[in-house]
């Protein structure tokens, strides 16, 4: 078929990668200069009404959305409304995303296990509640803020600041003009995506990313600096827990409230001592999970999308064995980074590249985002699927341009 990826990273690359495994013929817009495998489409995400046009034109068969900008934006409503297949939630129920006050009220309605909360415009008295509450404390904009807009507060003058920056200094413009306070919750966090169509909800594979930027989970946060999957040290008692009591209630409840969902519902999930519990949600497949779960799906993309929406189970199969993926980023990341920098000459081993932010100039790839590209490699087990991780990663090795963790997976 011919399929359209909107967006221009990782997961849009490794979506482009799947798709060719079974041979369909793949747009991407806009792309970015490392998915040689696809037809470049030099149209940017936000266009909507150029991208449908374009989608018309050239008889794609259906259009898959990677971000969640273009999401909660309406890009599906504007497709749908012209006819064309798309996949991924409409405005209504992407909001599940795109606004966290929104999702925390809908868990808090039916009864899904997660953080207390309150929601604040206010700053006094969002400083009131963090007094009264103590630190560790979550502050999070309300809004998308690019996987920025969350602060875990060590300190209640910390979280104070926090929410100082977000409600009065517009750190993330109308996305941070509201602010949710949680309760900080300790455990190990997993991600579970499921293909959903209303009711219906198939799981894929649990997979745990590393956000810290550097070794032993220390440094900033970033949007991921690797990932692996499945998840060994997560029983399936508290999988099939994540299953039923989650994600099949959540999209119950979506149905219910007027915004069923369909696409990709994707939940970043924690086991605290009181059990598994949900920190947030997404209307979209995770970045960087994405690159090491579908390598594992042996289902065609496409056929498991027409099942999806044509109720009929899709029966999802996976291969055997285990798949880890390590970020390369720039120096600097998530700070300030140069782009520009030259990458060194590289060629997949046993394993696999999904590029991100790269730039071909004069034959070569160079550095043009803060995570450049992904390494990964599936095998027999993590271990295996570790080794031959690194080995793509090999050319990087000293580079004062570019890092990367060298412990991703090694606790499995």
């Amino acid at each position: 078929m011919n399929v359209l990826i909107i967006g221009s990273g990782g997961r849009e690359h490794s979506l482009v990668q799947k798709l060719n495994q079974h041979h369909h013929d793949v747009h991407v817009a806009p792309g970015n200069d490392g998915m040689e495998e696809a037809t470049m489409v030099d149209i940017p995400e936000t266009e909507f009404e150029r991208l449908a046009l374009y989608a018309k034109e050239e008889q794609i068969d259906w259009t898959i959305i990677g971000p969640e900008n273009p999401l909660s934006a309406g890009i599906v409503d504007v497709f749908r409304e012209k006819g064309l297949k798309v996949f991924g939630p409409d405005e209504a129920a992407a909001r599940i995303e795109g606004s966290k006050r929104f999702a925390k009220r809908l868990m808090k309605a039916y009864d899904i296990p997660t953080a207390d909360y309150e929601a604040f415009t206010d700053v006094q008295a969002a400083h009131a509640f963090i007094d009264e509450k103590g630190a560790p404390i979550v502050v999070k904009a309300d809004g998308l803020a690019a996987g920025k807009g969350v602060v875990v507060a060590a300190t209640t003058d910390e979280a104070k600041t926090a929410v100082s920056h977000m409600l009065e200094g517009d750190q993330f413009g109308s996305a941070g003009h509201e602010v949710v306070i949680e309760e900080y919750l300790d455990g190990k966090e997993f991600s579970l995506m499921a293909f959903v169509d209303g009711e219906h909800v198939y799981p894929m594979m649990p997979a745990r990313d590393h956000k810290r930027a550097f070794d032993d989970d220390e440094g900033p946060n970033t949007g991921g600096m690797g990932a692996f999957a499945p998840v060994p040290d997560l029983s399936e008692e508290k999988v099939r827990f994540a299953v039923d009591e989650i994600l099949f209630p959540v999209a119950k409840a979506m149905q219910e409230v007027g915004r069923p969902f369909q696409g990709i519902l994707y939940a970043g999930l924690i086991e605290t001592e009181r059990g598994v519990e949900v920190i947030e949600f997404n209307a979209r497949f995770g970045d960087p999970e994405t690159q090491v779960v579908l390598p594992l799906l042996e289902n065609d993309l496409i056929q498991v999308i027409e099942d999806l929406t044509n109720d009929r189970d899709p029966h999802l199969e996976w291969k055997e064995g285990a798949c880890v993926g390590v970020v390369l980023a720039s120096a600097g990341y998530p700070g300030p980074y140069e782009k520009g920098n030259t990458l060194p000459p590289h060629n997949s081993k046993s394993g696999f590249v999904t590029y991100a932010g790269v730039k071909k100039v004069d034959g070569s790839f160079t550095g043009n985002g803060g995570r450049v590209l992904m390494a990964g490699a599936t095998g027999a087990s993590h271990e295996e699927a570790r080794i031959r991780a690194y080995e793509e990663l090999e050319p990087f090795a000293d580079n004062d341009y570019f890092f990367y963790r060298t412990d991703i997976a090694k606790k499995v």
